[in-house]
């Protein structure tokens, strides 16, 4: 993985990840500008299937003043995620029949410097796993204190 551009933490926090997979993305020119200049936030972006290809929903990437208005995009339109058949396979039936979602983690720039998504099969965490891991991170962060002070 290249240059990460931006990070989508509350997947990690809500969500055990399963499996991770790079995926392309489809996109005009203005949003590639907006991305290159950070513009982008997947915070609240998720993965569906429509008519047999995932697509990335709800994710902003935002415009920039030197594009002109006619070549801009939407900002949180949807945008095709270029994957290969087995992957779409596993990942729709993932999500079809044992009850997994699909979570953006990061985009970034690949060696290549092609815009790249990694994306991930994901479990929902219940509440007590979700306080069960900020006790975890705690303990870490007072352990790291004490071997400092030590």
């Amino acid at each position: 993985m290249g240059e990460t551009v931006a990070k989508n933490k509350k997947a990690y926090f809500d969500y055990f990840l399963e499996e991770k997979f790079e995926a392309g993305l489809v996109l005009q020119g203005s949003e590639v500008k907006g991305i290159r200049a950070n513009r982008v936030n997947l915070k609240d972006s998720f993965i569906r299937f429509v008519q047999g290809e995932a697509f990335l929903f709800n994710a902003h990437i935002g415009r920039l003043e030197t594009t002109h208005h006619y070549y801009t995009h939407e900002e949180r339109g949807s945008r095709k995620l270029l994957l290969h058949k087995k992957q779409l396979i596993k990942m729709k039936k993932a999500v079809e029949q044992d009850g997994y979602t699909i979570v953006p983690l990061q985009l970034y720039f690949n060696a290549r410097n092609l815009v790249k998504i990694q994306i991930a099969i994901a479990k929902g965490k219940q509440l007590h796993d979700k306080r069960q891991d900020l006790k975890q991170k705690d303990m870490k962060r007072d352990i790291a204190r004490a071997m400092k002070d030590y």
